[in-house]
């Protein structure tokens, strides 16, 4: 009987905040139950590196995710969700970058950020003990329906018109040896 509660505590515990099944984002509540989010028309991309176990990039015209999974003997080295965002704005030689709102919650920071002093995008920062996933999100659907789902208070205050598009295919794990993201704690 020990054992069994000991194996089931341990089972609860590393559940993942974020899967990807199925055409699905599924997000892990602090109920242990799955906040579900459909994306039927996205494409995901499997990215290797030598430090990372698991990587991956999903993209719809609205959200794009990088799902990063280090190895046992690898680690960032620096603040992923800081490094994830020089990256981000090198790739995509963005100019102004301004921090406009950052909710933290459970396993989950929730930023909102002014580009090029033009439109909106939204960043889903997932952490955990070796996984990290970042989600851009321009439309904003996601991060209001995951924020309130976590926060029935929460209220969703920009509009419509501040709102862009996106369309990237860029990848940390894949640009690793130029980024210098990850190394070997060994």
């Amino acid at each position: 009987m020990f054992f069994k509660k000991l194996f089931n505590t341990i089972s609860k515990s590393m559940r993942p905040y974020f899967l990807f099944e199925d055409h699905t984002a599924k997000f892990l509540l602090s109920n242990k139950e799955y906040f579900d989010f459909p994306m039927t028309s996205s494409s995901r991309k499997d990215r290797f590196s030598q430090f990372v176990q698991n990587g991956y990039t999903i993209s719809t015209n609205d959200i794009f995710i990088e799902s990063i999974t280090l190895k046992q003997d690898s680690c960032w080295s620096g603040q992923p969700r800081g490094l994830y965002e020089q990256f981000f704005k090198e790739q995509l030689k963005i100019k102004s970058f301004e921090l406009l709102e950052r909710v933290d919650i459970l396993n989950y920071e929730f930023s909102s950020y002014k580009i090029d002093n033009s439109f909106v995008i939204h960043l889903i920062y997932i952490w955990s003990s070796n996984s990290n996933t970042f989600i851009w999100d321009s439309k904003g659907e996601l991060f209001k329906q995951l924020q309130t789902t976590l926060n029935n208070e929460y209220i969703y205050t920009f509009n419509d018109s501040e709102k862009g598009d996106i369309s990237f295919d860029i990848s940390l794990t894949h640009n690793h040896i130029t980024q210098g993201c990850f190394e070997s704690n060994h």
